[in-house]
């Protein structure tokens, strides 16, 4: 066993993983895992920079990862940042940031590589189930970005596009630099129009129509999938490997989009920094069933964090 801890950086959180691997049997033994809603790509869309609010607030759930990746004594560290961090003009001052507090320097990654980590990362144990039919089509509904990855046991093609539940929350659905509560239709539209775009250059790419098997990752599917089971707060255990059929992901996306700020805080498995963005994350998820004609979508906790823990080991 190797002990390793990996950490995801992305547009809206940052997440660790600390875990004993063994490459020869497959076996990746969680110790820790976390995650701090930073919201790095504040902003990013519109101004090109990141902001130096969300800088400080990166830098913040850093200095408490590194306490706990020190506790646990691991043996290597690996640093990926995503999305805001690809496309801001500073990220010089976030590169340096990390450096000086976690002793290793952030690996900013494409599109495509952030897509092989998701792909192994949600796959690795879904090896030799029959119930769940290959090619996987594995998505990763991000921030800013959402990773599409058609593979068997490796990745065949892959795609990153930037439609995010961020992203599209800051384009479409903030007026006078409020978020609207809630969206008017005409917002949802645009909203929806720029997700499809983005779903045909994807497919350009990756051939998402020949895939047999939906897995979804990241904060906005596993939400949904909370929200699915009406659970009376967020428990990771349930929703992992949980499947949600379109009809339901249909419902609560429609729920969501009309709902009040008030009224999604109200929901007892919802992370406060998701209340204003699960809404475009929904439909994502939901343009992305109806393309495929997907009847339902496996939810996996297991993502690109694991991944980047897999390469690690």
């Amino acid at each position: 066993m190797t002990r390793v801890a990996a950490v995801d950086c992305g547009t809206n959180s940052i997440r660790l993983l600390v875990a004993d691997a063994n490459p020869e049997t497959g076996e990746l033994v969680e110790l820790d895992r976390r995650m701090t809603i930073v919201r790095l790509g504040q902003g990013v869309d519109r101004t090109g920079r990141l902001a130096p609010e969300a800088l400080e607030r990166t830098f913040a759930a850093c200095r408490e990862y590194a306490e706990i990746i020190k506790e646990h004594g691991a043996d290597k560290l690996r640093f990926v940042a995503t999305s805001a961090s690809r496309d801001a003009e500073n990220r010089d001052d976030f590169v340096r940031g990390v450096l000086d507090i976690l002793g290793v320097e952030p690996e900013v990654i494409t599109g495509d590589r952030e897509a092989e980590f998701s792909f192994t990362g949600a796959t690795e144990e879904l090896k030799g189930r029959d119930d769940l039919a290959k090619p996987y089509l594995v998505v990763d509904i991000g921030g800013g970005s959402t990773e599409f990855v058609v593979g068997e046991d490796h990745v065949r093609a892959a795609r990153s596009v930037d439609v995010g539940c961020v992203r599209m929350t800051e384009r479409h659905l903030v007026h006078d630099g409020e978020v609207s509560d809630p969206p008017t239709e005409e917002q949802i539209a645009a909203m929806r129009a720029d997700i499809e775009a983005a779903l045909d250059l994807a497919e350009q790419t990756v051939p998402l129509r020949e895939a047999h098997t939906l897995v979804g990752l990241a904060g906005s599917v596993t939400t949904v999938s909370a929200i699915a089971q009406e659970l009376p707060e967020y428990d990771s255990a349930r929703i992992h490997h949980s499947r949600i059929s379109r009809d339901r992901v249909r419902e609560i996306t429609e729920w969501l989009l009309r709902s009040t700020h008030a009224e999604r805080a109200a929901v007892p498995s919802m992370h406060p920094g998701r209340v204003d963005v699960i809404g475009a994350g929904a439909l994502v998820l939901l343009a992305i069933m109806e393309r495929i004609g997907a009847e339902e979508v496996v939810v996996s906790e297991h993502d690109i964090l694991d991944g980047i823990a897999w390469s690690v080991a």
